[in-house]
């Protein structure tokens, strides 16, 4: 009994190994249909495993997987034959069969050629599938359909002959559609838009996942329309039209009839690298500007002052302010790039760059940008679900009632400061309403400046000063290195078309080290360090703050 078991486990094993992809592209062959060709692979599938739980040890494992295969499709064909009682068309003489015999099998052939036909009329150019749509299928004359196209009638006559010998090799053979046909990919973008054009682009042409695996398909390597969908398993028709217009988007370049990826997709092993980087440079960092913070902040505390206003306690403050010093350390680097995406004129009003990235699952959790409205600034947080919580942009009338509150004065309009309660950005006691936010007043920091100025300060102010400006310089020095690796990682990746745009590649290096992902690194080994904390108790509202000039 073990050693069946055993047999059976290994026959398993073997069967999903070896024999799924051959199976979806024997019924991708047989149907045309990329979702008739999953449930019918995972029918036979079902078939397969079923009997060998029940103990059949076939003498010939392949033989009997294929006969198995072969039966499951006779089955689904006769279904499909029984739901379409009638085959109509007669689309190309040649592969037309004509049903003389009784026999059910040969009307299941000729339902099967039928929907190769279809299947390979989608796949060819439009040049061709126009004629041949015109005259096998709408019943025109070469002559009428010489005169709507404004073409010889010769010309249609050969583009007719030469159709039929495209269709004809198509249906001969196993259409080999790549493997995001039936394995879609994913990528993300850093947000680097300075102005959308008026249909929200470059966002709103992003997240098709159509979209998103033609850029990945055509990234250093140009395809032709034909070659994308057979590729992506998308009909050519729409192909043409979605080409067409990625690249009237300036997303793809065209040259002849190739498109090529118009922008940079960091691919998942250079991420991977620039991860495992990251691991070990980034609590150095975490220690580094955590104890700088610390230690400006007792300095601005003995000055009398708050950096960060009245309106959170520190531990809420905590969350903006890291991202806000990193990323000020970061442009005080001297290698760091002074050129950012971001700044490209595009159609319809917009200014953008697109920056992507290869979807994969070792990164932690990002932290972007919520809202940016006249001085109101907020990170938006991923971590254990924050993003979740965080309110809605807030309105150019509720940035106003909030300002009125962050300058300690009596709201406007009740009802709207009602809602920035309910947003978590305000709250209300005993009739008056106060902010939540976190306030940077360039009053406060000039007001520090004076009190630096002055020549008699306490021993530990003194010792804070001395020993920031050696974590200024330690700081300094990780971040040089930081440019120089990741500078490296991105070179080897980047495609020769961007790699030889030294501005390019720069500020391609600059949007990486402040992006999402590398801020998400900063949150995630502060938390592991304890300096930053987070509980059920912590505000929607963290990461959110006002610039006062």
């Amino acid at each position: 009994m073990q050693e069946a078991n055993e047999m059976r486990d290994r026959l398993m094993g073997e069967f999903a190994e070896q024999y799924m992809e051959k199976l979806f592209y024997f019924c991708l062959k047989k149907t045309g249909s990329q979702i008739e060709a999953e449930d019918l692979t995972q029918d036979i599938a079902l078939q397969v495993i079923t009997a060998l739980h029940k103990g059949t040890i076939p003498n010939s494992f392949s033989a009997w997987v294929w006969q198995i295969a072969r039966n499951r499709y006779s089955v689904w064909a006769k279904e499909k034959h029984d739901r379409n009682e009638s085959v109509t068309g007669s689309d190309i003489d040649d592969y037309e069969i004509v049903d003389e015999s009784e026999n059910i099998l040969d009307e299941m052939m000729h339902a099967e050629q039928m929907a190769l036909l279809r299947r390979e009329l989608a796949f060819i150019k439009s040049d061709y599938r126009n004629i041949v749509v015109a005259y096998y299928i709408e019943n025109k004359s070469v002559r009428e359909i010489a005169e709507s196209l404004a073409l010889s009638t010769n010309t249609v006559k050969s583009r007719l002959l030469r159709a039929r010998q495209i269709l004809k090799e198509g249906m001969d053979m196993a259409r080999e559609f790549g493997k995001r046909s039936y394995d879609p990919q994913k990528i993300s973008y850093n947000n680097i838009c300075t102005r959308p054009g008026e249909l929200g682009q470059p966002w709103t042409l992003m997240d098709s996942k159509l979209n998103q695996n033609i850029f990945l398909s055509c990234y250093d390597n140009p395809m032709t329309a034909e070659e994308l969908a057979i590729e992506i398993g998308v009909a050519l028709p729409y192909m043409e039209d979605t080409v067409k217009y990625l690249a009237e988007q300036t997303l793809l370049h065209k040259n002849a009839d190739k498109y090529e990826t118009a922008f940079p997709i960091i691919g998942k092993e250079a991420i991977h690298k620039i991860h495992i980087y990251y691991e070990e440079v980034i609590p150095k960092l975490i220690a580094l500007i955590t104890e700088n913070i610390d230690r400006l902040m007792d300095q601005y505390k003995e000055a009398g002052l708050s950096y960060y206003g009245p309106y959170q306690n520190y531990e809420e403050a905590k969350w903006m302010l890291l991202p806000s010093f990193y990323k000020s350390l970061y442009e005080l680097c001297e290698s760091s790039p002074k050129i950012k995406l971001g700044n490209s004129k595009r159609q319809d009003g917009g200014v953008w760059d697109v920056l992507a990235f290869e979807a994969c699952d070792f990164t932690p959790d990002s932290v972007g940008f919520h809202c940016q409205t006249n001085g109101f600034v907020h990170y938006r947080f991923s971590y254990k679900g924050i993003h979740f919580r965080t309110p809605p942009n807030l309105s150019e009338e509720e940035t106003y009632e909030l300002l009125l509150l962050v300058k300690n004065k009596a709201p406007k309009q009740i009802a709207v400061a009602e809602r920035l309660v309910a947003y978590g950005y305000a709250e209300e006691l005993y009739g008056k309403y106060f902010p939540r936010v976190s306030v940077i007043s360039e009053r406060t920091c000039r007001s520090f400046v004076k009190f630096c100025n002055k020549k008699k300060h306490s021993t530990d102010f003194i010792e804070h000063s001395q020993r920031r400006g050696e974590i200024h310089s330690e700081i300094m020095k990780l971040l040089d290195d930081m440019n120089q690796t990741v500078w490296t990682i991105l070179y080897e990746d980047l495609p020769e078309s961007i790699r030889n745009q030294t501005a390019m590649v720069d500020a391609i290096l600059e949007s990486i080290c402040t992006a999402s992902h590398t801020l998400g690194y900063l949150v995630k080994h502060s938390l592991a360090s304890g300096w930053l904390k987070y509980d059920e108790t912590t505000s929607a509202s963290v990461g959110a703050y006002f610039y006062m000039r």
